[in-house]
């Protein structure tokens, strides 16, 4: 009896293989792994952004409009609760994507503006900071490749053949991902050329983001 059970578990352990069943497991456990890690540096990302807006505040006092935008935005993406179910909702995630776009949009603006202000630049604390927030974004973006990577296998074993009968039997579903074309763009991390090109005239500054 021992012996026809064994048969028997060999023999669904062998079909749940061929159909793609421990596959789905497996892609599945590597995309919640890769999305955990999105999070973690979006969240490292958000946490600089208080430090870096009084920083800026402190010497860029005109620039009001910029600093709202920033804080707003960041606002925004705290607004959106980051749940492990947001991956399957192509909507939510759709929104949670592009309220991370726009903060990574508002942050490039801040630091273009922060070039007008040679005190600002050569503040110790907010090099600091413009360090942490680039090499921030640099894990954001190998965060970002590694869980669309780990969509895109889950979403080709949910489309092919036998693997897709065994995705309708069980309920899988395609992930939503991050826009492949514009990820380059997106994600590039903002910049500050800290050399010693001539500043413009804070009288000015309110004018260089359009």
């Amino acid at each position: 009896m021992r012996k026809l059970w064994a048969i028997l578990a060999a023999l669904v352990a062998l079909s749940l293989t061929g159909c793609g069943y421990n596959t789905f497991q497996s892609n599945d456990e590597q995309i919640k792994a890769s999305w955990s890690e999105v999070l973690n540096q979006y969240q490292r990302r958000a946490d600089l952004v208080p430090n870096l807006v009084n920083t800026v505040k402190g010497y860029a006092t005109h620039e009001k409009d910029v600093l709202l935008s920033v804080t707003n935005a960041r606002a925004k993406v705290g607004s959106i609760q980051a749940t492990p179910e947001l991956i399957n909702n192509p909507e939510t995630f759709a929104k949670f994507q592009s309220a991370q776009g726009e903060l990574s949009g508002a942050l490039s603006r801040l630091l273009v503006v922060s070039e007008n202000y040679p005190q600002l630049k050569a503040d110790a604390n907010f090099r600091d900071l413009q360090a942490q927030l680039e090499g921030t974004e640099n894990r954001i973006t190998v965060a970002r490749n590694r869980y669309i990577q780990s969509v895109q296998a889950y979403n080709v074993t949910v489309r092919s053949f036998p693997s897709n009968l065994t995705a309708m039997a069980f309920g899988y579903k395609e992930k939503p991902n991050f826009a492949v074309e514009n990820e380059k763009e997106i994600s590039k991390p903002p910049k500050v050329d800290f050399g010693s090109a001539p500043a413009k005239p804070q009288g000015e500054a309110q004018g260089v983001v359009k």
